[in-house]
């Protein structure tokens, strides 16, 4: 934790004010950490003016590699949050634990509990990384390797074997949204839509994938691009950033997703988790359909 002198006070003694608090969060993981570094980024915003500090230890799956984080443990005491399937080491994290007072949370146990009591059987002890190499696995990969060749409107003529295709106006978040639905599983193609530039008959006459239309405040997508334009020290009047000439560009967009009939997202405000899980609930509904 630490105090800084408020340098707005008027008043005439010292007074303080508390800005952070820092956190060790130690992540012990005997596989890759994902649910681990999901959880942490999930409740860490939740806790304003707490700042974590991360510990990261994965692959943990001896004795020696458990003796280590430890340590480390020991010399930053805070919290621990783990996924280890071996019980030999959970327990012996766990009693070290204990005995430094330090919390530590199996983040897995209460769903291998119902499940083992809902299924009537135990639960294994592999370990995350010895299940990857399945169908989900070369499936997650080959979404991956499409939608890296698919990005931007490359080889549109393919995207008939696309799951997604996005649309959108140039700085629409399309790329890493299209990467993050990959990572899922899902193969994305995107289209950057610039204005008087024709639109390929290819995209207008998809019907296997679903097409999703992103929208933007016009006052979001200046502010963006005028910030793009900085980064990369270039003329920062040009239409790119004309209000004008964003609106008409925006509009134009608007109307195409209104006549193609395809389902709009508007990501103004929405983070690319938040957009790639609506997009996941539209392709939820149209498999139920």
């Amino acid at each position: 934790m630490q105090e800084w002198l408020d340098p707005s006070s008027k008043l005439g003694h010292i007074r303080y004010m508390r800005i952070s608090t820092f956190l060790n969060v130690h992540l012990v993981s005997d596989s890759t950490g994902e649910t681990l570094n999901a959880v942490l980024r999930a409740v860490a915003p939740l806790f304003e003016g707490v700042t974590p500090l991360e510990h990261s230890y994965y692959l943990v799956r001896s004795r020696r590699q458990l003796d280590r984080v430890l340590a480390e443990i020991e010399a930053f005491p805070g919290v621990v949050l783990f996924t280890i399937a071996a019980h030999e080491l959970r327990e012996v994290l766990v009693e070290h634990c204990k005995r430094l007072g330090i919390p530590a949370l199996p983040l897995l146990d209460q769903v291998l509990t119902m499940w083992e009591h809902h299924l009537k059987m135990r639960a294994g002890e592999k370990t995350g990384s010895k299940q990857a190499l399945d169908e989900n696995y070369f499936r997650r990969i080959d979404a991956l390797n499409y939608t890296m060749a698919h990005d931007d409107g490359q080889m549109v003529h393919e995207f008939n074997q696309a799951d997604v295709v996005l649309v959108g106006v140039s700085r629409t978040s399309k790329t890493p949204t299209s990467i993050y639905l990959a990572n899922r599983g899902i193969r994305t193609g995107n289209f950057p839509l610039v204005p008087k530039a024709p639109i390929p008959h290819a995209l207008l006459e998809l019907t296997k994938p679903l097409v999703v239309g992103l929208k933007v405040s016009p006052d979001r997508l200046i502010a963006i691009r005028r910030n793009r334009l900085l980064s990369l020290n270039a003329d920062a009047t040009s239409e790119y950033v004309d209000e004008d000439s964003v609106r008409e560009e925006i509009t134009d967009a608007n109307r195409l997703f209104e006549r193609q009939n395809w389902p709009v997202i508007d990501v103004t405000r929405r983070s690319i988790e938040e957009t790639s899980a609506a997009i996941l609930n539209l392709l939820a509904e149209r498999s139920a359909r």
